[in-house]
């Protein structure tokens, strides 16, 4: 791996870790056991940094959401499994992070704009038109309005004014929220497979716990 790429994956964890704004270049350096002067070889400044570690970090939940919506699933085994995915990578983060890349780094919080219309939001909408027509999903949502609804919601559970970590579990936070937005849409048969679903999931868990 070359140092850029390395300054890039170890500054991902930092900020995932503690925020964007408490990480200085010093941090990063010191991580990386480099020097400063190496970093500003491949970055002008922090800002820098932060925009290319948020494409980095998009690219790479690109990928994984686009891998779960290629598998051969029914809507609401891909809306469970973007929901295991989003707990899966929120659940050691920083919830400042979104308040720090909105306040502080404006092409960095483009980044995240960019992905989150274009591809969340997107392929959302889709497992939503497919789950009316497979029968699980109300026929009379709106797709558009419920995606962007949901990607609010996501958004919403990392702002600490509304939720903040002295009295709420940032993880079971977006656990409850999804829980609220997925029974609202459910048919009842949507809700006969998605207790089946919960359920199969539990059990392939605790066998690979055990």
């Amino acid at each position: 791996m070359d140092t850029k790429q390395r300054i890039i994956e170890k500054t991902d964890e930092l900020f995932h870790r503690y925020g964007i704004r408490s990480v200085t270049m010093d941090d990063i350096a010191r991580t990386l056991g480099i020097s400063k002067k190496t970093i500003y070889q491949f970055f002008k400044d922090k800002d820098e940094i932060v925009t290319t570690v948020s494409r980095y970090h998009m690219e790479h939940e690109r990928e994984e959401i686009e891998a779960i919506f290629n598998e051969p699933a029914n809507a609401i085994e891909e809306l469970y499994n973007v929901s295991l995915c989003l707990r899966k990578n929120v659940a050691d983060i920083n919830p400042s992070i979104v308040y720090d890349l909105q306040k502080y780094h404006a092409k960095g919080w483009q980044v995240f704009l960019d992905y989150k219309e274009n591809v969340f939001k997107r392929t959302l909408k889709q497992s939503l038109e497919r789950g009316i027509k497979e029968g699980y999903y109300r026929a009379e949502i709106d797709p558009d309005i419920l995606a962007t609804l949901r990607m609010e919601e996501i958004q919403l559970a990392f702002d600490h004014n509304v939720f903040p970590t002295s009295r709420f579990n940032f993880k079971e936070v977006q656990t409850q929220i999804f829980e609220h937005f997925i029974f609202g849409i459910l048919t009842p048969k949507g809700q006969e497979l998605y207790k089946e679903t919960i359920s199969a999931k539990t059990k392939t868990q605790n066998t690979y716990e055990q």
